[in-house]
C-alpha cells in the first residue's frame, strides 16, 4: 500500500483528511496482513458515494425481481421474463447488467429444474406446474451495479423440490450468521457447506459469488466449499454477493456445449439457488440487494 501523510486526502476518494478517515483502517488491516491473513486491496473498499449509488441501482434490481414474483406463473415462456426484466429495467432509466455481458443473449437468467445457473430465455422453454425456476436479475444503474435472484415454485410442486428450495433460502439466513466485520469469507463458506450437508444436499464447488458494485464482477470470488479462517477477509466497505447453489444430488457439473452458457447438474437432479448482494459495515453488514 501507498504510504499517505496524516493530513494528505484519503485514498477512498472520500475528500477527507486521511487521519480522519482510513488511517486506523489501514493500521488494522496491515496488522492482519503481517499475520498472514489475506487481505482486501484498496480497489475493493467502497466509499460513502459509491455506496449510495449502488444502493440507487439495487432499488431497481429488487423492483424487477418484485415484478416477476407479481407475475410469474405456469405457461408463460422464460423469453416473456425476459421482457419483463427489460422493460421494468429499462424503464427506471437503468440497464439490465447480462445483457450481451461477454455474449450473452439476453436481459436475465432463467434456470429451471436441473438448471443450475445461466439458463437462457427462450420463446420454446414454457413454465410447466412443478417447475422450480431460478431468475437471476443484475442491474447497472449510472454507472453502478446490484445483482440478485429468487427461486419460484410453478404452482403444485413436489415436496422434495419444494424443500430443496427451502433449505437454499435458509442456507443464505446460515451464511449470513457469519458475515461480520474482520472474519473471513471461509467463515461464511464453511457455515452454508456444511449446513447443506446436513440436510442432505451438495454445493457446487466451481461456481460461486463475487465482489460488485464499481464492476459487475469483481474480486474476491466467494466460495461456499471454504474453510473457516481462510478466504479473503471482509472488512467494512466491500460489497459482495452469496448465491451458494444446491444440489438435491452430485455436486458434479456440465456446461451447455452448443450455447456455451448454461449449466446443469451432471445427474440430471434438480438445483436451487438464491442470490443476496451484502455491504460489510463498521458493526455487521447491510443487505443491499435481494
Amino acid at each position: 500500500m501507498h504510504k499517505l501523510g496524516r493530513n494528505e486526502p484519503c485514498w477512498c476518494g472520500s475528500g477527507k483528511k486521511y487521519k480522519a478517515c482510513h488511517l486506523a483502517f489501514d493500521s488494522k488491516l496491515e496488522d492482519y496482513y503481517f499475520k498472514g491473513a489475506l487481505v482486501p486491496p484498496r480497489k475493493l473498499i467502497k466509499n460513502a458515494e459509491q455506496i449510495e449509488k449502488i444502493r440507487k441501482s439495487a432499488k431497481v434490481n429488487i423492483a424487477v425481481l418484485d415484478y416477476v414474483a407479481e407475475h410469474i406463473r405456469a405457461g408463460i415462456t422464460t423469453e416473456e421474463i425476459n421482457r419483463w426484466v427489460y422493460d421494468v429495467t429499462t424503464g427506471f432509466g437503468a440497464i439490465p447488467a447480462p445483457l450481451n455481458y461477454e455474449g450473452f443473449p439476453k436481459s436475465v437468467c432463467t434456470s429451471i429444474n436441473d438448471e443450475v445457473c445461466h439458463g437462457i430465455p427462450s420463446e420454446n422453454v414454457v413454465l410447466q406446474e412443478g417447475d422450480i425456476i431460478n431468475v437471476d436479475a443484475s442491474t447497472i444503474l449510472d454507472g453502478y451495479f446490484s445483482d440478485s435472484s429468487r427461486m419460484f415454485c410453478i404452482g403444485q410442486v413436489s415436496e422434495e423440490k419444494k424443500r430443496l428450495v427451502e433449505v437454499a433460502k435458509k442456507s443464505i439466513e446460515v451464511g449470513l450468521a457469519q458475515v461480520k466485520p474482520w472474519g473471513f469469507l471461509g467463515d461464511m463458506g464453511q457455515a452454508i457447506h456444511d449446513f447443506a450437508k446436513e440436510n442432505g444436499y451438495s454445493v457446487v464447488r466451481e461456481i460461486g459469488g463475487h465482489g460488485i458494485g464499481l464492476e459487475f464482477h469483481e474480486d474476491p470470488w466467494v466460495s461456499y466449499v471454504s474453510k473457516r479462517g481462510t478466504e479473503m477477509m471482509m472488512v467494512p466497505g466491500m460489497c459482495f454477493t452469496i448465491e451458494p447453489m444446491i444440489n438435491m444430488g452430485t455436486d458434479e457439473i456440465f456446461q451447455d456445449a452448443d450455447n456455451g452458457w448454461t449449466i446443469y447438474t451432471a445427474d440430471g437432479m434438480p438445483s436451487a439457488q438464491w442470490e443476496i448482494q451484502v455491504l460489510i459495515t463498521e458493526d455487521g453488514y447491510e443487505l443491499i440487494s435481494y
